[in-house]
């Protein structure tokens, strides 16, 4: 049984859970679709960020259908690889996929919750979320979790979403994520509910340097945010003190 079956009913880890089990099929096709496939770019150098570390030992959190996982794999060919997720639906496209790549021996996977993670103390080099720290039912338990995992001198990395402010692409970009977005996501996939989640959850994440201060408080060193695409996300990397 893993730390992920009791989940309480009604609260935001089991919504979660079973939003992503219901469109965890068309997940990656909505995902390079809705985004222009710059979600691939965006993962690739977050993999470029982690390769200057040079770690052995990586774990990628809410690692979904395992792009990112494969992604580090396939660019750090010394280190292994960790992938845990709180959608067992999900988790069965990511086997599927890393079987394809031929790296079932470089990636490890495993259904769990990513704010209690079974792994002792001090065991990676560095810690990987794409898109997930969001998700997370709470954000300090999870950067916490991240610390407490980490070796001294790890890197946590994190990519994810944010709302551009420009006073043309703003504007643009927010009608076509809270309007656009959902009716596409909702045809394709059959849960428009989900593709309501993804804006809403990003309006109520923390601006930047609110999530920066956090990750501070939660033990990390020279945090700082690299901007994508006009602030449509963030790369947000700090170290284990």
């Amino acid at each position: 049984m893993t730390n992920s079956d009791n989940l309480l009913p009604g609260s935001k880890k089991k919504r979660v859970r079973d939003m992503f089990d219901a469109i965890a099929p068309r997940y990656d096709l909505l995902n390079h679709l809705l985004s222009f496939n710059i979600d691939r770019r965006w993962r690739r150098r977050t993999v470029r960020m982690a390769k200057q570390v040079g770690p052995s030992d990586i774990l990628d959190m809410a690692t979904g259908t395992g792009d990112l996982a494969i992604d580090l794999a396939r660019h750090l060919p010394m280190a292994h690889i960790t992938g845990i997720d709180i959608s067992d639906k999900m988790l069965c496209i990511a086997r599927e996929k890393i079987h394809r790549c031929r790296l079932d021996g470089r990636i490890e996977l495993l259904q769990g919750d990513a704010e209690r993670t079974p792994f002792p103390a001090s065991c990676f080099d560095v810690i990987t979320v794409a898109f997930g720290v969001r998700n997370f039912q709470c954000i300090a338990a999870g950067l916490s979790e991240s610390v407490r995992l980490l070796r001294t001198g790890g890197r946590l990395f994190i990519l994810e979403f944010s709302t551009p402010q420009g006073k043309i692409f703003g504007p643009i970009y927010r009608f076509y994520f809270h309007r656009v977005l959902p009716i596409v996501g909702g045809i394709i996939s059959g849960e428009r509910s989900a593709y309501e989640y993804l804006p809403d959850s990003v309006s109520k994440f923390p601006e930047k340097s609110l999530f920066l201060r956090q990750m501070t408080e939660a033990g990390l060193d020279e945090c700082h945010a690299v901007t994508l695409m006009n602030g449509v996300a963030y790369i947000y990397t700090g170290q284990k003190k």
